[in-house]
């Protein structure tokens, strides 16, 4: 079973017991998430695809530890103008552990001539 989540403008493929890293979020270590905004789940044979979101599904994970990246270097220069600029940037991430892909089962809606429905309907 895998599910494909939104986050931070990405969108992240994830399976039970994944270590992965994404842009940080407000938690602190240890801190449970849910994830409620689920592209697409798949599991076994089925494959469920939102129209935006699947509804009913979640992904829960655990916030393992904030960290930072590696810094990349960011060079401007201009030839034959004396423009030369060096930053660099790290980027704030956090690395979480998904636990649970979980999915609500839906029940079937009665139909207009079901028995069952009828007998709720007229009190019987």
């Amino acid at each position: 079973m895998f599910a494909i989540i939104r986050m931070g403008g990405k969108q992240i493929k994830v399976k039970e017991g994944d270590i992965i890293r994404v842009e940080k979020l407000n938690k602190k270590e240890g801190e449970k998430i849910i994830f409620e905004d689920i592209a697409l789940l798949k599991e076994e044979e089925k494959l469920l695809i939102g129209n935006p979101i699947v509804l009913g599904a979640k992904v829960e994970a655990v916030v393992l530890k904030n960290l930072r990246d590696k810094k990349i270097i960011v060079f401007k220069k201009k030839k034959r103008k004396h423009y030369k600029k060096k930053t660099g940037h790290r980027q704030y991430l956090s690395e979480i552990k998904i636990e649970k892909i979980l999915i609500k089962k839906r029940g079937r809606k009665p139909k207009e001539n079901d028995e069952t429905s009828s007998e709720v309907r007229n009190g019987s």
